[in-house]
């Protein structure tokens, strides 16, 4: 499951079974994400939950990272010992809008601030399971 985090919004994407491609879910309120990602995890097979971690151009964590924090360290307690992976999420509102356009999505359609957080959320948790650190944390599971 992954969380493209947001101060008013959440997009969330989960996998399929087989680890092999992510799908949107849906977007979330941020004041409701903990209890929906309770919601979820309770009914559904997680491994983990990767959010999406901003940073800046040279690497930094970026301004956005303040409001992430305390979110996330509340959703650590609630869901625990379900792993929280933070993951570099720059560019993937670029990717979101550049895979709307691609798709052939509406003008109107792509100024919906949620499609671009959920395409946001499925663009993170692919990277992830295309990345080395998925790698790493299958092979410590």
């Amino acid at each position: 499951m992954s969380i493209d985090f947001g101060r008013r919004r959440c997009g969330v994407a989960a996998t399929d079974a087989l680890h092999i491609v992510a799908n949107g879910l849906t977007t979330v309120a941020t004041a409701s994400l903990i209890d929906f990602v309770k919601r979820y995890v309770a009914t559904e097979t997680v491994d983990a939950i990767v959010v999406g971690y901003p940073r800046d151009m040279h690497g930094d964590p970026s301004e956005s990272v303040r409001y992430l924090t305390p979110v996330i360290n509340r959703l650590k307690k609630e869901i625990a010992p379900l792993p929280v992976i933070f993951f570099d999420e720059r560019f993937t509102s670029v990717l979101a809008h550049r895979a709307m356009l691609d798709g052939g999505m509406k003008k109107m359609d792509r100024r919906d601030k949620a499609i671009v957080d959920e395409i946001s959320a499925t663009i993170i948790l692919n990277d992830f399971l295309q990345s080395r650190a998925y790698t790493e944390f299958k092979s410590n599971q």
